[in-house]
């Protein structure tokens, strides 16, 4: 089961990176414009949003975030919290800001999800150090994710269901990329090995992360 609604806690201190991938308040839509365009706004994200959700297994969902999907997020917590001043509205722009890929890396939000809570509570069990494991592949290239730079998402008996990842790209790998060279998913961990091609489209999109 997929989740459209703002994910927390949030990133507060992901990697930072180049200014210009970064939102200003001069992007966000105010509370009562936001009021009116929700609908047409949200049904354009979740569009998006389908091409940059990615299933690694049967049980784990990877979010390919970028400034869109991050934009969604933030005026959803300014709706629900009712947020209109400005150093209010900066501190969110800090927190989900560095959720945006910097041109050099990929960075996603991993969900794991089953939908039976007992389940799930065993499964996480199992699953400690999964973050660690997730790996993209261009052109013969692995990199493994750098995980939850915000805070610590796992304890001695289980990991959490929601973790932060950021894929650094080497230069060859990005160029192959761009170029077309098909991109890879997977993750690599004893109670769960997987491994998935992205369609082409959604490659195309992950390809533009990187300028």
């Amino acid at each position: 089961m997929q989740t459209n609604q703002p994910l927390a806690p949030t990133p507060a201190a992901v990697s930072g990176g180049h200014p210009p991938h970064r939102l200003t308040r001069a992007d966000l839509m105010t509370l009562e414009t936001y009021a009116r365009e929700r609908d047409a706004f949200r049904a354009r994200v979740l569009a998006h949003k389908r091409l940059r959700n990615l299933s690694v297994g049967p049980h784990t969902t990877w979010c390919f975030e970028d400034r869109l999907t991050v934009q969604y997020q933030i005026q959803e917590m300014l709706r629900a919290e009712r947020i209109f001043e400005g150093d209010a509205i900066q501190e969110e722009l800090d927190s989900y800001n560095p959720l945006i890929p910097d041109g050099s890396n990929w960075k996603a939000t991993l969900l794991i999800e089953y939908t039976d809570v007992d389940d799930r509570r065993v499964a996480l069990g199992k699953l400690r150090g999964i973050e660690r494991r997730c790996w993209v592949g261009v052109a013969g290239e692995r990199a493994f994710a750098i995980a939850d730079e915000d805070l610590e998402r796992e304890n001695e008996e289980k990991t959490s269901a929601v973790h932060f990842l950021r894929f650094e790209l080497s230069s060859s790998a990005r160029a192959a990329a761009k170029a077309g060279a098909a991109i890879e998913l997977g993750i690599d961990h004893p109670e769960y090995r997987y491994s998935v091609t992205v369609g082409a489209e959604s490659a195309r999109l992950l390809a533009a992360d990187l300028d």
